[in-house]
């Protein structure tokens, strides 16, 4: 006749299932991480950026100088054009330009968005 001992959980070949919600803990922080809404940030003047345009350190305000008006549209210092009627031309809640570009890089060649100000300020 053959014994059959039960092991208890948590004791034994390291293969319990106590140890299953450890297993399970990436695999939930990486949801919670990718599930939360992406974090924008807010101007100098203190109004937010849209999460659209800035994941946090993406958006900064630009120097006068570095945005020109042309026929084609808006020119950033680094040759970029983005014309006027392009979706990624936001409305600046204050009298500066703000560029968004990936880390925040202005020597970057793409622009996620950039906030204009109103003509009248």
């Amino acid at each position: 006749m053959k014994t059959t001992y039960r092991v208890p959980a948590g004791h034994g070949n390291g293969r319990s299932g106590s140890l299953q919600p450890l297993r399970l803990f990436p695999a939930i922080a990486l949801a919670a991480f990718l599930s939360a809404p992406a974090a924008a940030h807010q101007a100098p003047k203190g109004w937010q950026y849209d999460s659209s345009c800035c994941a946090g350190l993406d958006c900064y305000q630009a120097p006068t100088a570095d945005v020109k008006e042309t026929k084609y549209g808006y020119q950033l210092s680094t040759g970029e054009v983005i014309p006027y009627t392009d979706r990624r031309i936001k409305r600046s809640r204050d009298e500066f330009f703000h560029e968004c570009k990936p880390g925040g890089d202005v020597n970057s060649q793409h622009s996620f968005c950039l906030y204009v100000p109103d003509h009248d300020m």
